[in-house]
């Protein structure tokens, strides 16, 4: 064939197919949920795990690819696998929460998670969806952007997982399922863990001088924010729940449970030890805590392995530090860049008001008569025994109600001293219908119903733009002339201050049955949960897809 001829060839061809965008790859993973016998704290007892790993494997993918997960569960208890932050783009039979957009996997049973991960990249986490499983069934996700996309920061040496849980030496659904059989409140956990380990015996961190390392830290806690420190050192934080922030410094990381953040650490100092704290943030006096601190050291590869270097020490903060932890929430803010851009909701096409916190219902079985309970708007959650989203998608009735309130149905001093002498709530299975697209002003506030306190609040489905927050009372009027429609940070799971609020906007662009709940697992337990339900926009793009054919039934 002439040459000429080839390249005319070649010339069309681009004309007619010009340079198509590189589609991702195809990840897959099995997960084998079996049990094993581990042994922390000198006590050997049977947990729950994933491929026999605590805490489980972490899934490497890329912005863009799928990822196929094939989880067999082996063991007694039903399970669901939640891929917590992850956007499920119409995918949301592959969400995870059990009861509501899938029944549960059952013993000896398998499901196939198939989801893309679309416009994001950075740190998530997935773990259990179902009773007090995700104690120990959790690990990481890690995101790395597109080939050929570097990171809007010096590319680091080197990463590094770290996660942060709770140990209890009992079996956790003891715990909880006594809890609940008394209607009070569960025991507290025995340690916190450091990529699983509690204290000495957590790993020790290699690191060379003048080299910068990224942590991509994780609270998997079920029930306690957390202080993170390393004596001597610095962080730089570029990112959180997968999306960058502008870099700042901080010597101390708050992080919720639900909560990713990746931070740079320097390695600055010659040589030497230094340790490597995680203690439990509480500013209300009367909740109960595990106070105890975990512990890891830092070494510097340059330190003779023959000699015994003392260790450079470090006070964890104070567990009420509410001005360190403030001040590292309001360091937080959207990169905002041309690559990365803030697309925060100006204007509103939905303004939502829901109160969260406690209050107790009679139980004639329980201790004092009485059962603590949790509430969105004074509506204690009920799961259903059929799943949401197939309810919603297959127009089953009887299964839930769209009547859930926008705003509390009883206006009083959320915050005040005086509370209201009846603390019982409504129950029920009611969710809250948004049109497609709808961008969406939701206030969280929090109330002194028992006690005031902070909640990690987390929505699957969508990430969200935290525009303003304050103590006291929210204030239509006043409070949003102060809200940041800029640069304000994005994520997916956001503190609600004690006695206070938190605002936040999102487009309601993703169709499904989406949850929104505290994810102190304690007060999940005791119904501090609801879901929005997403109706379908124009066309099959807009619409939620059908759900695939081993989905599991109930």
């Amino acid at each position: 064939m002439a040459w000429w001829f080839r390249v005319a060839v070649l010339v069309v061809v681009c004309l007619l197919f010009p340079t198509l965008p590189v589609e991702g790859r195809v990840r897959r993973y099995k997960f084998n949920v079996v049990m094993k016998n581990v042994t922390r704290l000198c006590w050997t007892k049977p947990i729950v795990t994933v491929n026999g790993k605590f805490p489980g494997p972490t899934i490497v993918a890329r912005e863009d690819d799928t990822v196929l997960v094939k989880v067999v569960n082996h063991v007694k208890y039903n399970l669901t696998i939640h891929w917590h932050g992850i956007r499920q783009i119409r995918t949301g039979w592959a969400d995870g929460p059990a009861y509501i957009t899938q029944c549960p996997i059952q013993p000896g049973q398998s499901y196939i998670y198939n989801f893309t991960i679309t416009g994001q990249r950075g740190t998530l986490l997935w773990h259990a969806h179902i009773l007090w499983l995700r104690a120990t069934v959790h690990g990481a996700i890690v995101i790395l952007p597109k080939p050929g996309v570097p990171y809007p920061f010096p590319k680091p040496h080197k990463e590094t997982v770290v996660i942060l849980g709770e140990w209890w030496k009992s079996n956790v659904e003891a715990v909880i399922n006594e809890a609940m059989k008394s209607g009070q409140s569960p025991n507290v956990s025995d340690a916190h863990t450091i990529n699983g380990y509690p204290g000495p015996l957590a790993p020790c961190s290699s690191k060379k001088p003048g080299k910068s390392y990224m942590l991509r830290i994780i609270n998997a806690a079920l029930n306690e924010e957390l202080f993170f420190k390393i004596a001597g050192h610095q962080f730089k934080v570029v990112e959180v729940d997968a999306t960058y922030v502008k870099p700042f410094s901080t010597d101390t990381i708050l992080i919720a449970p639900g909560q990713t953040t990746n931070a740079i650490l320097t390695a600055d100092k010659l040589s030497g030890k230094y340790l490597l704290t995680v203690s439990p943030f509480m500013d209300t006096p009367i909740v109960a805590v595990d106070n105890l601190t975990a512990t890891a050291t830092i070494r510097y590869s340059t330190t003779v392995s023959s000699a015994s270097p003392s260790l450079t020490l470090t006070a964890p903060p104070p567990r009420n530090a509410t001005s360190i932890a403030n001040t590292f929430i309001n360091s937080l803010k959207s990169l905002n860049s041309k690559d990365y851009p803030a697309r925060v909701p100006v204007t509103v096409d939905r303004s939502l008001l829901f109160t969260v916190g406690l209050g107790v219902n009679p139980c004639r079985t329980c201790i004092n008569g009485g059962r603590i309970v949790a509430a969105i708007n004074n509506v204690t959650f009920v799961l259903p025994r059929t799943a949401l989203l197939q309810a919603h998608y297959f127009n089953i009735g009887g299964v839930f109600s769209d009547d859930f309130p926008g705003e509390p149905l009883i206006k009083y001093n959320f915050t005040g001293v005086t509370q209201p002498a009846n603390l019982r709530t409504r129950k029920g299975t009611r969710l809250h219908r948004l049109p497609y697209n709808a961008t969406v002003q939701l206030v969280l506030q929090d109330t002194g119903m028992i006690a005031p306190e902070n909640h990690p609040i987390h929505l699957h489905g969508f990430n969200f733009f935290t525009v303003g927050r304050g103590l006291g009372n929210y204030n239509p009027s006043e409070d949003p002339k102060k809200f940041n429609l800029v640069d304000p940070v994005e994520r997916n799971t956001i503190g609600v201050p004690s006695g206070g609020w938190t605002a936040i906007r999102f487009k309601a662009d993703n169709p499904g049955v989406w949850f929104l709940h505290c994810h102190l697992e304690v007060h999940t337990s005791w119904g501090l949960k609801m879901a929005f339900v997403v109706d379908n926009g124009k066309g099959p793009n807009e619409s939620l897809v059908p759900p695939p054919s081993d989905l599991p039934q109930c």
